[in-house]
């Protein structure tokens, strides 16, 4: 084990050894003396910083870091002290492990309900390792070679477990996935494994702990078995199991189970103490404690339901900003879906409410499956959402169906790693990001990104990247007086007595209607959506867009992710084809009826916060100033205004003060790159810039699509788009 290399989150696991999380730290029982002997429940002394590995015991002060720890636990031979050669770990150490089984050693096994039977034919042995001694237990690799022997310590003497010689966790037993139409028991430990098996039990556990049970292993499982989970009544145990029946739904298995052991069998009881010190039987084993996962979902209690019954019931807690929470909404949905997800950005100035919208949807959601973080470096995120694939040399992170919400504007490296999952072009994509180890510098390492996750930035930053601006819808909260009372209103109401306001929230019959239908569509496993009428969308579309520009062709995407996640939010009323959902003309009408109210921002790649202004404050200023129908047919010159004038404006409509710094360097540059303004500079004087309305503005009705930087289109039917659309869809 390279310790250079290794966090000592991975070194815990692979070690075996049970913690939990606070915080940045891990917490432990001492490993160093006895002083958690006597710690009830959850109870821990032993701190680990995540960061950077130290620990120190709080009860009996023991202070080091994952190089201590590991020469503490024999992983690293103490200098001044000889050490006697460990065995070669081969067939032959195998044989005589087994062959030098004590009686003792034997009849423990029994007593733990593991027969001679089976103690023969996974050849348990006994043996001295790390100047200890340990029941040994052989684990095969998935090509069926022995790989390590999994140690459990004298029982006499104690009750730790380590691997020699130190290996990567393994199913132990590969074999019974031979056998693809059996029910399968998953649990957590060798010797309940064992115990299983004894009963006739096909089951599977991890050899390093509750939390190291692997996608890929669950892959190999396939999606027909029925599957019970049953881990230790502790903590660790009860999260493990839900993290593995999780991953097992998310892979679209048949039927999943969680076994909750009794209470009678303790704090930390396994399966072993339900069929030893209780007497507990196989067929309550599957069906009294069994429960399934998730809980099936009466879905007769769902009505078909528009935007404007989505829009009133999200009302309870986001008023005002109907589009806003309606895209946000239909956005964190289509993470169910295979591949109809679409990405949004809330762009405004602080205080606005930008991240309020998507994290107060993701309340709805299953909470396992929202991700909000605030800034995030590239190898920060992956190593937290990354599992470590030693056959790849790197981490594999999988954010299918997952909502990923950043509540500010993530690291830039971050962002341009991202892109191409943004933007759907491959499923799976291959990165390299380098990474500072204890010794040797930098590092380079591989990351392997997964599925595609519904993406939400909320940043008060204005300026957009133009690689970033194609791949987002650009959305801004509303900043009405309305609007701001109302929340202010919520927040006294909210703040005043949280408990009552969340029992009167979760009491509501509509919200926990629309929890429940959220739980019932990520149950359904949808994996494709198609479009029913795809002419008359490509019609309507290219009707709507009179100059065409190369944006409209990722636009004409997003609008179709939101005519899907229409259909997916009815999909019990839509035409189905196996895992396919088929959306129809509502779903159409529905989606249309959105984009024609953020369709103009996306046209101009401008947040709606800045079309808003160019409109309620630099258009009003202008025209105060100028007669605009004089100023059209050339009467009179047109006056600019200052940006003084711009600014002065902008606090009698919007009551508060905007940074002249910000006005210059981020909000005009912005429009003028829109066509909407030109800048120009003052003939009296040279110091002063002036701002104008573009040409095209002037008199020209308020339009979907905005004059010029597209591809310009003729009345002839050869080269008319529009004209073609039912030939191309």
């Amino acid at each position: 084990m390279n310790l250079e290399n290794i966090t000592i989150k991975e070194y815990l696991d692979r070690n075996g050894i049970k913690y939990h999380e606070a915080a940045d730290e891990l917490v432990a029982h001492c490993l160093f003396s006895n002083c958690d002997k006597d710690s009830i429940g959850n109870e821990a002394h032993l701190y680990f910083s995540v960061a950077t590995g130290q620990y120190d015991c709080k009860k009996c002060g023991a202070k080091g870091n994952i190089l201590t720890l590991a020469k503490h636990l024999g992983d690293i031979p103490e200098k001044r002290v000889p050490v006697p050669r460990n065995p070669t770990f081969n067939e032959g150490l195998i044989g005589k492990c087994h062959a030098e089984l004590p009686l003792r050693i034997r009849e423990y096994l029994n007593n733990r309900g593991v027969s001679n039977e089976f103690i023969g034919k996974y050849r348990i042995g006994f043996g001295r390792f790390y100047g200890k001694h340990w029941i040994t237990i052989p684990i095969k690799d998935q090509d069926g070679n022995y790989s390590f022997f999994k140690l459990r310590q004298d029982p006499s003497a104690g009750d730790e477990k380590i691997t020699f010689p130190k290996g990567e966790a393994q199913l132990y037993d590969w074999e019974v996935l031979d056998r693809p139409q059996e029910t399968l028991f998953i649990c957590e430990g060798e010797l309940d494994r064992l115990l299983l098996v004894s009963l006739g039990v096909s089951a599977i556990t991890s050899t390093h702990g509750a939390g190291t049970f692997k996608e890929s292993w669950l892959e190999k499982m396939g999606k027909s078995r029925k599957t019970y989970i049953c881990y230790d009544n502790d903590d660790a145990g009860r999260k493990g199991s839900e993290r593995v029946a999780k991953l097992l739904e998310n892979l679209g298995t048949t039927e999943v189970y969680i076994v909750t052991l009794p209470d009678e069998v303790g704090e930390h009881g396994d399966i072993t103490d339900y069929f030893i010190k209780l007497s507990g039987t196989v067929e309550d084993l599957f069906g009294k404690y069994a429960k399934r996962y998730p809980e099936p979902i009466d879905i007769s209690q769902f009505q078909p339901m528009g935007s404007e019954k989505l829009a009133e019931t999200l009302e309870l807690t986001i008023k005002h900003d109907q589009e806003n929470k309606i895209a946000a909404f239909l956005c964190e949905l289509a993470a169910y879906t295979e591949d109809a997800q679409f990405n949004i950005s809330f762009n405004a100035p602080s205080s606005t409410g930008k991240s309020f919208i998507p994290t107060e949807i993701a309340r709805l959601f299953p909470e396992d499956d929202v991700v909000e973080l605030a800034y995030c470096s590239p190898t920060a995120f992956f190593h937290d959402h990354g599992e470590y694939d030693k056959e790849k040399r790197g981490y594999t992170v999988d954010l299918s169906r997952k909502i990923i919400i950043f509540l500010d504007q993530p690291h830039t490296g971050l962002l341009a790693h991202l892109r191409p999952l943004l933007s759907h072009d491959k499923k799976e994509i291959v990165i390299k990001i380098t990474d500072k180890s204890q010794k040797h510098g930098m590092r380079t390492k591989n990351i392997l990104l997964r599925g595609y996750p519904s993406v939400i930035f909320c940043t008060a930053g204005l300026e957009i990247d133009e690689q970033e601006a194609t791949r987002f819808l650009l959305l801004s909260p509303e900043v009405s007086q309305d609007k701001i009372l109302h929340g202010i209103t919520a927040a006294i109401r909210k703040d005043a007595d949280k408990a009552k306001f969340n029992e009167w929230l979760n009491e509501n019959p509509e919200r926990g209607l629309l929890k429940d239908r959220i739980l019932a569509i990520r149950a359904e496993h949808v994996r494709d959506i198609n479009i029913g009428d795809a002419v008359k969308v490509g019609e309507r579309f290219l009707a709507t867009n009179k100059i065409l520009k190369p944006r409209h062709q990722r636009d004409i995407k997003r609008l179709m992710a939101i005519i899907k996640s229409f259909a997916l939010l009815n999909m019990w009323w839509r035409e189905r084809s196996g895992s396919t959902v088929i959306a129809n003309n509502d779903d159409i009408e529905e989606a249309f009826r959105i984009w024609e109210k953020i369709s103009i921002s996306q046209e101009l790649n401008l947040p709606p916060y800045i079309y808003n202004l160019f409109n309620e404050v630099i258009l009003p200023a202008w025209n105060e100033k100028n007669n605009r129908e004089t100023v059209r047919v050339g009467a009179v010159p047109a006056q600019g205004i200052t940006r003084q004038e711009i600014l002065d404006k902008h606090y009698r409509v919007y009551g508060r003060m905007l940074a002249g710094q910000q006005l210059r360097q981020q909000i005009l540059p912005m429009l003028e790159t829109a066509g909407l303004i030109i800048e120009e500079g003052d003939p009296n004087d040279k110091r002063k810039r002036l701002v104008y309305p573009s040409n095209a503005i002037i008199g020209v009705p308020e339009k979907n699509s905005v004059p010029g930087g597209g591809v310009s289109r003729t009345d002839n039917a050869q080269n008319d788009p529009a004209e073609k659309a039912s030939g191309e869809f």
